[in-house]
């Protein structure tokens, strides 16, 4: 029997996060994911009225595909994924992974080749369609969260399917204020940031593109980024793993990269110009989310967190800066993590994780559960 977690979870993907209307013609992209989450979206799709496309893919078939990959090759995907994309109105991809370092051995070049080739195909998703994109619950996400499988499972369905629409209600006054904002100073242990959101616009993330959500995002200016920051928390980029990322940044430009693997680092920052600029930054707040995993769509909505980008900017609320990357670096300040604080035009924001101002308490985890 189908576990009952798969029904709800496709109906929040169908009805909320794409609001997928009679007609309408979705390609759901599966990697590692069962067969009876398949059957449930397929179902959510047909109920709604809406016209399904699958396409079922494995992340050791991926590794295989980029490792020898050339540019006619990826010329060649591109082509047909354009095509594809282009006949449809909204997206799901859900992305399993019994190991997540799979593409770790792919070299980098090749991995480089293939992400900017088929960049266009991802950046007609993300600004034509309507999208959602979430992870799928593994046993090696589970041991990255120091959980077992089963409790691991049961967060993953908490976080997945809690009430986003009350969460978009209090994110409100946040957006508000990001759009108006000119000045931002990020503070804290490593990290002493400036730079300028004026004219950048915000946009609440409220379950309609990532689940799990919880984030309201702008970006900086290009050129206005200046000091530096220490990221406390892990990430995973291109299959390799990279901790303790310290940034000095110059007018916009990241001057100097340090941390673990710091050789990989800067080969991905200088895989084009736009590598080394900002292309977002963000402040996470799901509550049900406290410690790192070491995955990116659930790391950047820790609670207390945010994230600082390099790379692609998105379209909208972006700067116009283009690059084959785009790399979400996640700063948590709550106390047990070093503390901090965020200042919007000389006003403190948020201390250790906390919103201080009364229109933003409603973020604060106690009001979002």
């Amino acid at each position: 029997m189908a576990d009952p977690r798969y029904d709800k979870l496709a109906s929040l993907l169908i009805q909320y996060s794409c609001s997928l209307r009679r007609g309408e013609r979705i390609l759901l992209d599966l990697v590692d994911v069962p067969d009876d989450m398949a059957v449930a979206l397929l179902r959510a799709t047909r109920a709604a009225g809406a016209i399904p496309l699958v396409d079922v893919r494995h992340t050791r078939v991926i590794r295989e595909i980029q490792r020898d990959t050339d540019a006619a090759h990826a010329r060649l995907v591109r082509d047909l994924e354009m095509y594809r994309m282009k006949k449809v109105q909204a997206y799901i991809a859900i992305r399993g992974a019994a190991n997540a370092a799979e593409t770790s051995d792919v070299p980098a070049a090749r991995q480089q080749l293939y992400a900017k080739t088929l960049r266009p195909v991802l950046d007609y998703r993300v600004n034509k369609t309507k999208w959602c994109v979430l992870r799928w619950p593994t046993p090696s996400m589970a041991q990255a969260a120091n959980m077992s499988t089963e409790a691991f499972e049961d967060f993953y369905f908490d976080v997945c399917t809690m009430d986003y629409r009350r969460m978009a209600r209090s994110m409100i006054p946040l957006e508000k204020r990001m759009q108006r904002a000119d000045r931002i100073h990020i503070k804290g242990p490593g990290t002493d940031l400036t730079f300028s959101i004026q004219g950048i616009g915000a946009k609440k993330c409220e379950g309609t593109r990532n689940i799990p959500d919880g984030e309201c995002f702008s970006c900086p200016t290009l050129k206005s980024a200046n000091g530096h920051i220490q990221f406390n928390t892990p990430t995973l980029y291109s299959g390799s793993k990279f901790e303790n990322i310290r940034l000095e940044l110059n007018d916009g430009r990241i001057v100097k990269a340090t941390g673990s693997n710091e050789k990989k680092l800067n080969e991905i920052l200088d895989t084009d110009p736009g590598a080394r600029f900002i292309g977002e930054f963000s402040l996470g707040f799901n509550p049900h989310i406290q410690n790192p995993m070491c995955d990116i769509l659930f790391d950047e909505k820790i609670a207390g967190s945010l994230h600082f980008t390099p790379g692609q900017a998105y379209e909208d609320c972006g700067n116009g800066n283009k690059s084959a990357v785009h790399w979400d670096m996640v700063l948590i300040q709550r106390p047990e993590w070093g503390g901090g604080e965020v200042w919007f035009d000389g006003e403190l924001i948020r201390q250790d994780g906390r919103f201080l101002p009364k229109d933003l308490r409603g973020l604060n985890p106690e009001n979002l559960k």
